[in-house]
């Protein structure tokens, strides 16, 4: 039986797409290089902060200092702007309700900065008692770095054959081997079903609720 599910946030938990979009854009445009629709940004988003702005750069404007003046502008005005759009996917509040309900601990681990990892969930999930909530820090290298992971389990002693993992990508599955713990993916967020199966995710599943029919069986 397992005992705690780890979630990671963009893609799986929320939808921030619309936000990181808009702020990206942003300071794209005030930099006057080329700006990208929405859905382009699937792809650009979960290995971290400072690879997003590397990847919305034109290619031949990839260097520390463009990435930089992006990620300026960017956090200006993610910072006023990060709740715009983004909210909870369909079905996950009573995922986690029901979690709790059944004495299964959850947790979050995202490669999202920390401030905004603590500020989104505490906003956007104000009933929920997550156990615990870590975001990319210098402490907790950004994932497929298996530390905010083992993280988790130490604090909540928690065994690995007890824990899954529930994430929308390819570095999600890539952290929860790293760790040694079983991934289920979240076809319903950034990346998709192919890209999950291909990863060697334990279990693609395509609504939230169905994580708990999965519990189920393990």
């Amino acid at each position: 039986m397992k005992t705690c599910c780890i979630f990671d946030l963009d893609g799986t938990l929320i939808n921030s797409l619309d936000d990181l979009a808009d702020s990206c854009n942003y300071a794209l445009e005030v930099l006057e290089f080329p700006t990208h629709d929405v859905q382009s940004y699937k792809h650009f988003v979960g290995d971290g902060i400072f690879t997003l702005m590397e990847r919305i750069l034109p290619e031949h404007e990839r260097n520390d200092i463009n990435a930089k003046s992006v990620k300026k502008l960017f956090d200006a005005y993610y910072e006023k702007h990060y709740l715009d759009k983004t909210r909870a996917y369909a079905g996950i509040p009573e995922l986690i309700r029901l979690l709790w309900e059944k004495d299964i601990r959850t947790a979050v681990v995202s490669n999202k900065p920390d401030e905004f990892v603590q500020r989104i969930v505490s906003q956007l999930f104000t009933d929920i008692p997550f156990d615990l909530v870590i975001g990319q820090s210098k402490a907790i290298p950004k994932k497929p770095d298996p530390t905010g992971v083992n993280q988790v389990l130490e604090r909540l002693s928690v065994p690995k054959e007890e824990c899954l993992y529930i994430g929308d990508s390819d570095v999600d599955v890539q952290t929860a081997q790293n760790a040694g713990i079983r991934c289920i993916g979240a076809a319903w967020g950034f990346r998709g079903e192919e890209e999950l199966r291909n990863a060697g995710a334990d279990a693609v599943v395509m609504h939230p609720m169905d994580v708990l029919e999965l519990l189920g069986h393990e």
